[in-house]
């Protein structure tokens, strides 16, 4: 069997084991032996072919995974504003229509509709905020949610 096939199998076997652990070492390996393939595809001995493994596989473990391994772990997102109060609890002070309604949402009182048109939300339930339009509050009661 040539050695390119060789080496082709092992960045598949390779490839499969980064798509299992997602670690990104073996998706490096894979690519080394990617190289080698190609290597080997040029009739270059074998010799060569582990070199050019060798090289690509520490070049990649090296330098390209701690910058990617950097790249991956940002600090989750966070939101400021009206967005942080998505997903936030809220009691209904007055009925909740699709048209209007008021609740109490982090300590201040909110204008609100609610999320489904046909839905009329009645005074002290318990809603999740579905998003902020403007300055109003949009509201599904929170125990529909959980059903």
């Amino acid at each position: 069997m040539p050695w390119w096939i060789l080496w082709l199998i092992a960045a598949a076997a390779l490839g499969a084991a980064e798509f299992l652990t997602l670690t990104l070492a073996f998706g490096l390996l894979a690519v080394a032996a990617l190289v080698a393939a190609i290597v080997a595809g040029l009739g270059l001995p074998v010799v060569i072919q582990t070199l050019a493994f060798a090289l690509t596989a520490g070049a990649g473990l090296a330098i390209v995974r701690p910058i990617a391994k950097r790249h991956m772990s940002h600090p989750p997102v966070i939101r400021e504003g009206t967005d942080a109060l998505v997903g936030r609890h809220a009691v209904v002070l007055e009925e909740v229509t699709a048209a209007h309604g008021l609740i109490k949402l982090s300590g201040e009182e909110w204008s609100a509709r609610a999320l489904d048109d046909a839905q009329v939300i009645p005074e002290g339930t318990l809603v999740d905020v579905m998003e902020i339009d403007g300055a109003t509050a949009v509201v599904y009661p929170r125990d529909e949610l959980l059903r």
